[in-house]
């Protein structure tokens, strides 16, 4: 038999898998009564997202903070409503953010399409019996949940980037950021699967519709803005990726020398 034909053949066996696996988002599941909630478990691949935020902009900085209530999931094409989400015998889920950057192009989103990147952002994702409500009150992000919150999970910024495009008198923002996940200790149970919970990263996409937008003195307010997030291992830097290569070639080699000496 042809080893070398037999060898290539498993790396392509191998690469295809690995292909397949990377077109799929990772799934999950989060159990609700793990931590003292009135739902059942539910295992999904996408968490689906309303957005009540407040831009501020001075130049070309920018501030925003806010809400990000999850409204439903996602299993491949599935919509999921799990059961006990966002009802008042049930229990929410939601996000409060912070972050600030700059804009790399345009200073306004009066004047033009403008994009930029985020420079920080730091955010917490909480649990709370019951209906959790959110809105825009003055141009400020507000919610009825104030007490009684359960830390589920918690991160920062590793890489994210802003934008508006704007059309006649309106514009549309958008953004997405790459985050670190860090599960807090005492909500393990809440993320039943994977055990341990290895996602190590939360990746965020949202697009606002101009309809969704509130023009304000100095920037805008997003009022139920669309949104998603999905989580990630990260994957080890190109240099990490070499010495493993170099690593797997110098096993084959003295596999190689071993069987010739044989």
């Amino acid at each position: 038999m042809n080893t070398t034909l037999l060898g290539r053949g498993a790396l392509a066996a191998g690469l295809l898998a690995i292909s397949a696996a990377a077109s799929a988002l990772p799934s999950f599941t989060f159990d609700p009564s793990a931590v003292g909630l009135s739902g059942d478990s539910f295992t999904a691949d996408n968490l689906l997202i309303s957005d009540y935020a407040r831009v501020t902009t001075a130049g070309a900085s920018f501030t925003e903070s806010g809400f990000l209530s999850i409204t439903a999931a996602q299993s491949g094409d599935d919509l999921l409503v799990p059961s006990g989400l966002n009802s008042a015998s049930g229990y929410s889920l939601f996000i409060s953010f912070v972050g600030s950057g700059t804009q790399t192009s345009g200073t306004s989103p009066l004047t033009g399409d403008t994009s930029g990147k985020f420079s920080s952002l730091t955010y917490t994702l909480y649990a709370v019996a019951g209906k959790a409500t959110f809105s825009i009150v003055g141009g400020t992000p507000t919610t009825s949940a104030t007490s009684g919150l359960i830390t589920l999970a918690s991160g920062s910024l590793i890489d994210g980037s802003v934008g508006t495009r704007v059309s006649g008198s309106s514009f549309s923002p958008s953004a997405d950021a790459t985050l670190s996940f860090n599960v807090n200790g005492g909500s393990a149970g809440f993320f039943a699967d994977p055990s341990p919970f290895n996602y190590n990263q939360a990746l965020t996409s949202f697009t606002n519709t101009s309809s969704q937008v509130t023009l304000l003195a100095d920037g805008f307010a997003i009022n139920k803005g669309g949104g998603a997030i999905n989580f990630a291992t990260a994957v080890p830097e190109p240099e990490s990726y070499a010495m493993l290569m170099a690593g797997l070639v110098t096993i084959g080699f003295l596999r190689r020398r071993r069987g010739m000496n044989r």
